[in-house]
C-alpha cells in the first residue's frame, strides 16, 4: 500500500518464509554473523536487529541513522545490516553482538561473502597469533548464516561457495527458502530434479568425515524446524564444518514483490495449496493443536500486531515527512522576506503555495522552491535573496552527508590520508629482481601483522606465479600464505568475509582478465559496503593481480575502464615498477579502504635498486609523479606504457622534441590535487597513453584533465588519446607490436602533434 500510495519506490516481501527464520533465529548466537537476502525481515527482527518502525523508515528511505540503522536511507528495503564499526572506524566488541553484514540485492551475491564469514571463525580459531583480538572473535566459536532462494541456487557462484566451503571446512550454515519458483519460472526450469538436495548429494560428508552436512526440513513445521536448526547449527558451531538445510514446501503468498501479482502465473490448485500451508496459518493451528494457548487469545495478538504495526508506520512516516516540512517551512519564511519587493510576487506566491499545499512532500521539493524562486528574481536587486542562496549551499552540504558522503573512508583512517615515506636507498644498494623488492616487502608485512592473510591461485606452496611470495608460507604457515582452488568470485568473497571481521586480507588474482570471474562482488559488495552502511561497516581488503604487455588474446588485455567505473569506491593503483606496487601495499594496509594493486607483467625480472626501507615507504595516492621533464608536450600515462614512453623519448630529444612524462600512479584516486594541468600550461600540448581500448582508460585521464582540471584553455592543437586497438592483441610478438602502443607509434603521435603547430621545423614524415 505504501508504494501504492507513491511514499515508497519499491517492496520487497518475507512472507511464507516467517517461520523457518524464527526457528533459525533462536541459534543466531552473540558473534555471529548474517549474510542473507531481501526476505529475512522476520528474521531480524526475531533476533532483535529491527524493529516494525524500522522496516517502514527505510522503506521510505529515511536518510537519518537512528530511523535506518541498516544504510541510513541509501539501501533499499529489504536489505539489512548492523554497525560493525564505530564512528571513529574502530571494531565494535563484536562477540558481543549479533551481527549482519550489509544486503546487497543481486541473486546470490551474498553467498561468495558468507564463505569469507565462515572462513574468518577457522582462521580466529586455528591461528594462535589472531587469540589476542578477543574483541572480533571468541576462539572462531561464530557461525556464519546465510539465506537465499531456491530459484538462485541457479547462480554459479552458489556452487563455487558450496564446494569451497566444503573444501575450507568452515562454520557455515546455509538455509535454502523453496518455494518452488524464481518470480514466475518454476523450478522445472530452475533446478535439475527439481530437487536442490538431491543435487548436493555429492557434496555430503563421507565416511572421512569431509564435505557438507545436509538437512532438510518443512517450511510450516514449527517444532521440525527447530529441531534440525538447533542439531545443525550445534553440529556446524562444535565441528566447524559446512551445513546446508534445505527448507521445503515453503509459499511465497504475495509475489515475488510489489512489481507484480503471483496470481498471473500461479495455477487455482497451486494458490489454494498456498492458503492451506501458509506458515503462519500452520503455526496458528499447532498452537491450538498443542494447547499452547486459545483462539481468542491468538485474535487479541493478532489485533494488537496490527495496532503496533499501524501506529509504526504512521511515525516513521511523520518523522520523514517533517525533515521535507521543515525544510520548506525554512524556504517559505526566507522567501516571505522579500517576496513583496519582487516584481514576480503573484508567480513567487503561487509557486510557494503549490509546494505548501504537497500531501506527501519530499526533501527535494524545498530544493526545487528555492531554485524556482531563484531564477524568477535573478535580474532582480533584492538583498535578502542571499539568504535563500546560503540555503542552497547549506543544503548542498547536509544532503552531501546524507546522500554522497562515505564512499571511502573519512579522517585518519583514510588511504587518502597517509603521507608518502620515499624509498630510500644505500650507495651501494644492489639490483635485483622486481619480484625480490615485493617478496621482501611482504616479509616485513607479514611479521608485522598477524592480521594480513594472503591466498590466490598458486599462492601458497610456489609462492605465486612469479615469486613474489616466495617462502612465505614455508616461514609463516599455510593460515597465513595458502593456496585456493580456481574460483575467483569466492577468493574474492573470501576477502570481503575476512574484512569485515577486522582481518586485513590480500586475495591475489592470477591475471588482470581472471579479475572479471570475480568483478560483481567487488562492484557490488566491496565497493559499496562503506558507503551502502554510511561507514557503520568497512572492507579493506586488498586485491593484487598484474597486467598488460603480455603477448596473446587472453592474459595480456587491459580493461581498465571496465575497472575504474565499476569499482568506484575502492583505490585503483596501477604501479610502473615493483618499488611502487610495494609502496602502494604499504600504504593501503595502513589505512581502511579497499584497492586494488595491477602490477605489471613483465616486471617482475626488470632490474631495481634494492631500498633499505622496505616495508616502511609509502606511495601516497593521487599524486602524480613527473618522470621527466620537458617544455613541448605533456604525456601522460601509466604502468608498463611507461617504459615504453621513456624509449621514445630519447628519439624525439634526439630531434629537438622535449616532452614531459607524468605517470599518473593511481587511476582512483585520480590526480587529488590537479597538477597535470601545471604542467599543460607550459607545454600547451597534451598526449594520453595507455593500452586499454580506445575509449578506455585514456578516455577517463583526458575527461579528469580537461573537464575537472580546465586543462582546455591552455592547448594549442587538440589532445590526443593512444591507445591499444578495439581488439585484443594476437599472439607473438608482431601481434603485440602492431596492436598496442609502441615507441614508434608514440614518436609518430607526438611528431604529428608538433607538425601541426610549426611544420617548418618538423615536416610531415609520411
Amino acid at each position: 500500500k505504501e508504494v501504492l500510495s507513491g511514499k515508497a519506490k519499491f517492496g520487497i516481501f518475507g512472507d511464507g518464509k516467517e517461520l523457518a527464520q524464527i526457528a533459525m533465529a533462536k541459534y543466531f548466537q552473540k558473534g555471529d554473523f548474517r549474510a542473507g537476502y531481501y526476505r529475512d525481515q522476520t528474521f531480524m527482527m526475531a533476533s532483535g536487529l529491527l524493529t516494525v518502525q524500522q522496516l517502514f523508515s527505510q522503506l521510505y528511505a529515511h536518510a537519518d541513522h537512528q530511523a535506518d540503522p541498516s544504510s541510513a536511507g541509501r539501501n533499499m528495503t529489504g536489505h539489512y545490516s548492523t554497525p560493525l564499526v564505530k564512528r571513529d572506524g574502530s571494531y565494535n566488541d563484536l562477540t558481543n553482538l549479533k551481527n549482519s553484514s550489509g544486503d546487497i540485492a543481486p541473486t546470490a551475491g551474498q553467498i561468495s561473502r558468507l564463505l569469507g564469514l565462515a572462513f574468518a571463525s577457522k582462521l580466529f580459531r586455528n591461528n594462535p597469533e589472531l587469540k589476542q583480538y578477543t574483541h572480533l572473535s571468541v576462539n572462531g566459536n561464530e557461525v556464519a548464516f546465510g539465506t537465499i532462494g531456491d530459484a538462485s541456487t541457479s547462480e554459479g557462484v552458489f556452487w563455487e561457495a558450496v564446494n569451497a566451503a566444503g573444501v575450507l571446512q568452515v562454520p557455515m550454515v546455509l538455509s535454502i527458502w523453496d518455494d518452488g519458483y524464481g518470480i514466475s519460472v518454476p523450478q522445472k526450469y530452475q533446478t535439475t530434479k527439481e530437487n536442490i538436495s538431491a543435487l548436493l548429494k555429492g557434496f555430503e560428508t563421507d565416511e572421512n568425515g569431509k564435505g557438507i552436512k545436509l538437512y532438510t526440513a518443512k517450511g510450516w513445521d514449527y517444532a521440525g524446524l527447530c529441531a534440525v536448526y538447533s542439531e545443525a547449527v550445534e553440529f556446524s558451531r562444535i565441528n566447524h564444518m559446512p551445513v546446508v538445510i534445505h527448507v521445503n514446501e515453503v509459499t511465497q503468498p504475495q509475489g515475488h514483490s510489489t512489481s507484480g501479482s503471483h496470481e498471473r502465473y500461479k495455477t487455482k490448485e497451486r494458490l489454494q495449496w498456498e492458503k492451506d500451508y501458509d506458515c503462519v496459518v500452520k503455526f496458528r493451528e499447532w498452537i491450538i493443536t498443542n494447547n499452547i494457548t486459545s483462539q481468542e487469545e491468538l485474535v487479541s495478538v493478532e489485533d494488537a500486531a496490527k495496532t503496533v504495526v499501524r501506529e509504526a508506520r504512521a511515525t516513521a512516516w511523520e518523522n520523514y515527512a517533517n525533515d521535507a516540512k521543515k525544510d520548506i517551512a525554512m524556504v517559505t519564511e526566507i522567501v516571505t522576506q522579500f517576496v513583496a519587493l519582487s516584481y514576480y510576487a503573484n508567480e513567487i506566491l503561487d509557486i510557494v503555495e503549490d509546494t505548501n499545499k504537497l500531501v506527501d512532500p519530499y526533501r527535494k521539493d524545498a530544493t526545487i522552491l528555492a531554485k524556482k524562486v531563484l531564477r524568477l528574481v535573478r535580474h532582480e536587486d533584492i538583498p535578502e535573496k542571499q539568504l535563500l542562496v546560503e540555503w542552497i549551499k547549506d543544503m548542498e552540504e547536509v544532503n552531501y552527508d546524507k546522500y554522497n558522503s562515505y564512499l571511502h573512508a573519512e579522517g585518519e583512517n583514510s588511504a587518502m590520508n597517509v603521507k608518502g615515506i620515499a624509498p630510500t636507498y644505500n650507495a651501494d644498494a644492489p639490483l635485483v629482481d622486481g619480484r625480490i623488492i615485493i617478496k621482501e616487502n611482504w616479509d616485513i608485512l607479514l611479521a608485522r601483522d598477524p592480521r594480513i592473510v594472503t591466498f590466490g591461485e598458486d599462492t601458497g606452496f610456489i609462492g605465486g606465479v612469479n615469486q613474489t611470495l616466495e617462502g612465505m608460507q614455508k616461514k609463516y604457515g599455510d593460515l597465513r600464505v595458502m593456496d585456493t582452488g580456481i574460483r575467483e568470485n569466492t577468493i574474492i568473497g573470501q576477502a570481503i568475509g575476512l574484512a569485515l571481521r577486522g582481518l586485513r586480507p590480500v586475495a591475489e588474482i592470477q591475471y588482470l582478465d581472471y579479475l572479471l570471474y570475480g568483478l560483481q562482488p567487488l562492484s557490488d559488495d566491496a565497493a559499496t559496503t562503506h558507503y551502502r552502511t554510511k561507514g557503520m561497516q568497512k572492507c579493506p581488503l586488498l586485491i593484487v593481480t598484474r597486467g598488460h604487455r603480455l603477448e596473446g588474446i587472453f592474459h595480456s588485455g587491459s580493461p581498465m575502464a571496465v575497472v575504474i567505473n565499476a569499482l568506484r569506491g575502492m583505490h585503483i593503483c596501477v604501479p610502473r615498477d615493483m618499488t611502487q606496487a610495494a609502496g602502494f601495499y604499504n600504504t593501503l594496509l595502513s589505512a581502511d579502504d579497499p584497492g586494488m594493486i595491477i602490477e605489471c607483467l613483465n616486471g617482475y625480472r626488470v632490474k631495481e635498486r634494492m631500498p633499505n626501507n622496505v616495508g616502511e615507504y609509502k606511495i601516497e595516492l593521487g599524486i602524480p609523479e613527473i618522470l621527466k621533464k620537458g617544455s613541448d608536450i605533456t604525456v601522460v600515462t601509466y604502468g608498463s606504457c611507461v617504459r615504453i614512453v621513456q624509449e621514445a623519448a630519447a628519439e624525439l630529444q634526439a630531434i629537438g622534441i622535449s616532452i614531459e612524462l607524468i605517470d599518473v600512479q593511481t587511476l582512483l584516486p585520480f590526480d587529488k590535487h590537479k597538477s597535470i594541468v601545471e604542467s599543460i600550461k607550459k607545454t600547451n600540448k597534451l598526449l594520453v597513453i595507455d593500452e586499454d581500448v580506445p575509449g578506455g582508460a585514456s578516455a577517463f585521464i583526458l575527461d579528469r584533465i580537461l573537464n575537472e582540471q580546465g586543462a582546455f584553455a591552455y592547448l594549442e592543437v587538440a589532445p590526443q588519446t593512444l591507445s591499444a586497438k578495439a581488439h585484443r592483441p594476437p599472439y607473438g610478438t608482431d601481434g603485440d607490436y602492431y596492436t598496442k602502443p609502441n615507441a614508434e607509434t608514440i614518436f609518430d603521435t607526438i611528431y604529428t602533434m608538433m607538425n601541426e603547430i610549426t611544420p617548418e621545423e618538423f615536416p610531415t614524415l609520411y
